[in-house]
Parts: structure tokens; sequence; C-alpha cells
């Protein structure tokens, strides 16, 4: 096979994977998802997180 069919065809694929990303990541069921997980940084913190590490010699 012809490299330059080889590559025609990656090509092809390669974008026809782009498009279904485009597609899923656009579609109304996950919208959802991802409005939460935009919100996450805006959400109230628990305390949960870890201390702020101590300067050397303190």
């Amino acid at each position: 096979m012809d490299m330059n069919v080889a590559r025609a065809w990656m090509m092809l694929v390669l974008f026809g994977v782009f498009i279904g990303i485009v597609l899923w990541a656009w579609s109304g069921r996950r919208s959802e998802a991802f409005d939460a997980a935009a919100r996450l940084p805006l959400d109230e913190d628990d305390g949960g997180g870890r201390a702020p590490h101590p300067r050397p010699g303190e």
C-alpha cells in the first residue's frame, strides 16, 4: 500500500475520532455532568485539604 494512501486513511480515521469527541462533549446528555464539574472549584470547602508546608527551620 502506498504510504500516502495509508496517511490519508489515518487522517480520516483521526478526523472521525475528533468529530466523535466533539459530538460527545457537546451532547445534551453530558451537559449536566459538565456543569457540575465546572462548579467544583466554586463549591464550599469542607476543610479536608492539606495544611500549608512549614518553612525550613520552623
